[in-house]
């Protein structure tokens, strides 16, 4: 039987769902997956990208815990590819790869001022309320006025962590240092923008019922961005999704705070619609002081256009939530323009030629950018798989495919690696710090600790 030695870069859904894929389906091949993470954990935007007071989502966790738990996938975690392995060991020791290293980078925003002291990335924000361990352990939340540009769901995780009591965090994982930090916000309203109205947005009602339900928090929504035209009345007709939307919309215009009119809450959320961010405005210390924006209206197919009309919010912080964005991988093809490796179905491309590059494959959002949520990633994977399948006659020839190759690899560089063993370690350890406060775990955060905790150090 053919021996199918794979390496896939990536820890994540994306890479998990893959190897299981690929360990599922495969008959003609002896097939064996070696796992590369850069973190100490897995897992990946489940553990990293999720805001912590959204345990549904992560009962994704349950499942990806259940395939690396099987005991056939080999899982070499705080492992950087590009320095602690490379693609010349890959292409020495393996078949072929699978990059599924997603996209962890903001998405640039041209926009005047918004590199200004007090503007951050969403992608930024997120990594550290979800304890990411190679971000700083504090965050700044001195700003009383926020705005948050972006109308997805990483922007209503975002404005809805900045918005929400420290005190209602502590059923969750929060890291301590995350709850200490939002312990001692100065947050009192977030703002948060779209261009186009409210039948276009692009979170879900899921994500959206959630912010009703904050706890001393008023709703703030404006009578004059439910003017609708009649393609957006169409899609209210004809969309369930946005169905739904409208009526959790419609029903915070009967609160008191509507148009900002009142409510008792200490802190309060604003929603605008038709709104294009036109520059941030800063003070004589380069600092965040005013969002200039745009007012818009419908262009009658779904989107929008400019009216002309100007206004002006004092802030003293701005997050933008607009996207993320991959990042290259050293000696690998990378797209500049879009964030994410060149590929067809996959099938990684070069980036000058256009043709496939042998035995490397992409999947996740580093093959077809951050659109969809995580459990898009399983038919991507399919696609993937079916071409590494199908690519028998291009995989690579390694010198030395053995399993103990990369062991003595990294032992020889000195790199300390985390395992599956390691893993459950640490698990464990997390879960026993929450016991007490019955919460089902406390994240370790600094890099350090988890390694040290992962190899019973």
């Amino acid at each position: 039987m053919t021996k199918l030695r794979l390496a896939i870069v990536g820890a994540g859904p994306a890479g998990i769902y893959a190897a299981d894929i690929l360990l599922k389906a495969e008959r003609r091949f002896d097939v064996s997956i070696d796992l590369f993470e850069q973190l100490p954990a897995p897992y990946g935007l489940v553990r990293y990208g999720v805001a912590p007071d959204h345990p549904r989502i992560k009962g994704i966790i349950t499942a990806l815990r259940d395939v690396l738990d099987r005991g056939d996938i080999r899982i070499f975690g705080n492992v950087h590819f590009g320095t602690d392995i490379t693609l010349a060991d890959l292409k020495r020791h393996y078949n072929a790869v699978i990059f599924a290293t997603g996209a962890r980078r903001d998405t640039g925003m041209e926009l005047p001022g918004a590199d200004a002291i007090g503007s951050y990335g969403a992608a930024d924000y997120v990594s550290w309320f979800d304890g990411h361990p190679d971000v700083p352990r504090e965050w700044p939340l001195d700003a009383a006025s926020v705005a948050v540009i972006g109308n997805g769901n990483v922007a209503l995780d975002v404005s809805r962590m900045l918005a929400k009591h420290a005190d209602d965090l502590l059923v969750t994982e929060v890291p301590e240092n995350v709850y200490e930090g939002m312990k001692n916000s100065a947050v009192t309203d977030v703002h948060v923008f779209g261009r186009r109205g409210p039948a276009q947005v692009k979170f879900t009602p899921l994500e959206l019922r959630e912010l009703g339900e904050l706890h001393d928090v008023d709703m703030v929504v404006y009578d004059e961005d439910f003017d609708y035209d009649d393609a957006s009345r169409d899609a209210i007709a004809s969309n369930k999704q946005v169905m739904v939307i409208d009526r959790v919309l419609q029903s915070w215009r009967t609160r008191d705070s509507v148009n900002n009119a009142g409510g008792s809450a200490s802190r309060r959320l604003h929603l605008h619609f038709w709104a294009r961010p036109v520059e941030v405005r800063t003070d004589d210390e380069g600092r965040v002081a005013a969002l200039v924006y745009e007012r818009t209206r419908p262009d009658g197919t779904g989107g929008a256009v400019g009216t002309g009309e100007m206004r002006e919010l004092p802030i003293q912080a701005l997050y933008r939530a607009i996207g993320y964005f991959g990042s290259p991988l050293h000696g690998v093809p990378f797209d500049k323009k879009h964030g994410v490796i060149p590929n067809r179905e996959g099938q990684v491309l070069s980036k000058d030629s256009n043709q496939r590059v042998p035995g490397i494959y992409a999947t996740g959002w580093i093959k077809r950018g951050p659109v969809g949520l995580i459990g898009h990633t399983k038919s991507d994977a399919m696609e993937t798989v079916r071409h590494i399948i199908n690519d028998q006659g291009s995989w690579w020839q390694p010198e030395d495919p053995s399993e103990g190759a990369i062991p003595a690899l990294l032992a020889e560089r000195g790199v300390h690696w985390t395992d599956l063993d390691g893993w459950h370690r640490l698990d464990e350890h997390e879960i026993a710090l929450g016991a007490p406060q019955e919460r089902a775990r406390v994240k370790v955060v600094p890099r350090e600790d988890m390694v040290r905790i992962s190899r019973g150090e």
